[in-house]
């Protein structure tokens, strides 16, 4: 496995190559950057071009990807892509387009299922009044169970690549880690803690006081209640700890790769940079980046560059002319050519500066990608196509 910031020694040049060389691609990045817009186009790509079944999963509880495949109600079941919406945006698929997006309440609802020693436990999970609010509510519960539902979707084998669009970086650096605190969490100090008055009616005389207390506050036997769901569900810490660990191992399989999705406003490139590092520390595979909204090359010409400034000096002259084709004055004429003129040079500046951005960032990935600024909103698979051209095979 290529380790992150390393370079695949030429044999990967192309998003489209790296896809068809892997199982499983996790695209991550900050909010607003267009990471969720990023993770459909591929997936569409992918299944027009790479053929098989392909599922894209998203973890973010906005409807937007569901909206732009045109999917009017989407869950946990992973539904199809019609082929008859690949043909309205000009496409044959070679293979199928799936996707689903995570329910949390549904995800943990299998799992307690699927762990629990028998019957009795299982219902008694299922039915426990704090179940429901503990499992939406608990720290890292939901990067968990996503963690959990992409290693069940892997694993049975239905699809032939899962590409997951995660929560914004931060949080996915939750999303990374929570296989590992959720096992920890099953050995920990607050696990053992909240058992205690369930476990012994034995209490020391330090003790004794601050459950009396606790009682009077939150409710008769509230404490003793908290702990006899949590003996439950520490009976499932075999399963869930080995689920855990198998959760990791095919985060670090070879198989598995992570495509970092950012613009190059200053904000999101900090929180790009903090993910990469944060790949090559646990030594993940960062197979591209995606720069997003970036601004056309164009403005870095020098033949343009020495137009914009011909057109500042020569506003006056060129504005009499114009001024009777816009019907308006030849002195506002001549003001709008030079303001013209002034925002090419602003907009140059910062296309530089995202250049020498570009230069930076691409030394961390095997593949780098801009996809520029368009004209009109995607919100259709015909939109999503004009983005996956731009990603596939650039």
């Amino acid at each position: 496995m290529s380790s992150a910031g390393t370079r695949n020694a030429g044999t990967t040049t192309t998003i489209e190559q790296l896809l068809a060389a892997k199982e499983i691609a996790l695209a991550c990045g900050s909010g607003g950057v267009g990471k969720t817009t990023t993770a459909a186009a591929l997936g569409v790509m992918a299944a027009a071009h790479l053929g098989g079944k392909v599922l894209v999963v998203t973890v973010d509880p906005a409807r937007r990807l569901a909206d732009a495949l045109g999917l009017d109600a989407v869950g946990n079941v992973e539904r199809r892509v019609p082929d008859a919406s690949f043909a309205d945006a000009g496409l044959t698929p070679r293979g199928e387009l799936w996707m689903a997006m995570l329910d949390t309440k549904q995800s943990w609802d299998d799992l307690v299922r699927a762990h629990a020693p028998d019957a009795k436990v299982r219902e008694s999970i299922l039915a426990n009044p704090l179940y429901a609010n503990i499992t939406a509510k608990f720290a890292q519960s939901h990067d968990y169970i996503a963690m959990e539902r992409l290693f069940e979707i892997h694993a049975s084998g239905r699809y032939d690549l899962v590409i997951v669009d995660t929560p914004p970086t931060r949080n996915a650096l939750d999303f990374l880690d929570a296989p590992s605190r959720m096992a920890e969490f099953f050995g920990g100090r607050l696990l053992r803690w909240l058992t205690v008055p369930y476990r012994s009616r034995l209490f020391t005389a330090a003790s004794k006081p601050f459950y009396q207390v606790a009682d009077r506050v939150l409710g008769s036997k509230f404490l003793e209640d908290i702990a006899e769901f949590f003996v439950l569900f520490q009976s499932m810490e075999k399963g869930f700890v080995a689920r855990a660990r198998e959760v990791s191992r095919v985060l670090a399989d070879r198989r598995t790769t992570f495509i970092v999705v950012t613009t190059l406003e200053t904000a999101p490139v900090h929180e790009a940079e903090h993910f990469i590092n944060a790949l090559r520390e646990r030594r993940l595979h960062l197979g591209a980046l995606v720069l997003n909204k970036v601004l056309p090359p164009m403005l870095l010409d020098d033949e343009a560059s020495a137009a914009a400034d011909r057109l500042a000096s020569a506003a006056t002259e060129l504005a009499a002319p114009l001024a009777a084709l816009v019907k308006a004055s030849p002195e506002q004429v001549g003001r709008v050519l030079q303001e013209v003129a002034a925002s090419f040079h602003n907009f140059q500046v910062v296309a530089k500066r995202e250049a020498e951005l570009r230069v930076e960032l691409a030394e961390a990935a095997g593949v780098t990608v801009a996809v520029p600024y368009f004209d009109a909103d995607i919100h259709d698979l015909r939109g999503l196509v004009r983005v996956g051209e731009r990603l596939w095979r650039v």
